[in-house]
């Protein structure tokens, strides 16, 4: 059998021209696509990795700032409800707090009045001496514009026990209380009557904001603002000096 072999010397100068020319062409090619390439990633190393479409960028901003605006309005608005409710009680006239039979009564109608109020209980050691005293007080200043205001706690000690309808028998018939008895309320604690949150907040002791016991008393002036604070032991006709102050009879 007989082989041939294809030496370079044998193949025509023609044909080497045109396998010349398919290179070169090749070449070039290749030339160009690694140029396209690089121009490519030239382009993306600008760009940061998160980058998005203009559009797509704008939609997502959009999106996020509508999202942070309405949750940042949120907050805000829970913030200052919270702000506008603990500031809103300006004096003792801002509340409203149940009487003895449960009816509303705005103590706005206490307006021009000098206010004592102290909570009150029925089996305490202190409870003679108070509701003695506190009844000679109100007959001496009554009429010169004093009001007492009486809340029943039953917190220390559960010594007021009673109905709100037992409380105000009691209170009227063994000690002649002509001064209003509103209805049973906390004092101290999350369950705490907004008035006494108030009346706390407004004069602290020394033993911190919490009532200590039966028949503590706030001294409130004819503009509602709370002046004087007095310890449960302290009795009732020991502050007629503070009293008339606040009367302007003194």
């Amino acid at each position: 059998m007989l082989f041939t072999t294809c030496s370079s010397s044998s193949i025509s100068p023609t044909i080497r021209i045109i396998q010349l020319t398919r290179r070169i062409s090749s070449i070039s090619f290749s030339s160009s696509r690694l140029l396209s390439n690089n121009k490519n990633l030239s382009s993306l190393s600008s760009k940061p990795n998160f980058y998005f479409s203009s559009s797509s960028s704008s939609s997502c901003k959009t999106e996020f700032l509508s999202s942070s605006s309405s949750r940042f309005s949120l907050v805000r608005s829970a913030s200052s409800m919270a702000s506008s409710q603990s500031g809103q009680a300006q004096s003792i006239y801002d509340f409203t707090v149940k009487d003895a039979r449960g009816n509303d009564v705005d103590l706005s109608i206490y307006k021009g009045k000098v206010l004592l109020i102290v909570n009150v209980a029925s089996q305490c050691g202190l409870t003679n001496s108070n509701y003695t005293e506190l009844a000679k007080v109100y007959e001496n200043y009554k009429d010169q514009g004093l009001e007492i205001l009486a809340f029943p706690c039953n917190q220390f000690g559960s010594q007021e026990p009673g109905t709100n309808e037992e409380i105000v028998e009691f209170a009227c018939t063994k000690f002649k209380a002509e001064y209003p008895i509103f209805d049973k309320v906390d004092v101290n604690g999350a369950n705490a009557a907004p008035i006494y949150k108030f009346l706390k907040s407004s004069k602290g002791s020394i033993f911190g904001d919490s009532i200590k016991w039966n028949f503590s008393k706030f001294l409130v002036n004819k503009e509602g603002h709370v002046v004087d604070r007095y310890a449960p032991t302290t009795s009732p006709l020991s502050i007629e000096k503070d009293i008339k102050k606040q009367l302007g009879s003194a």
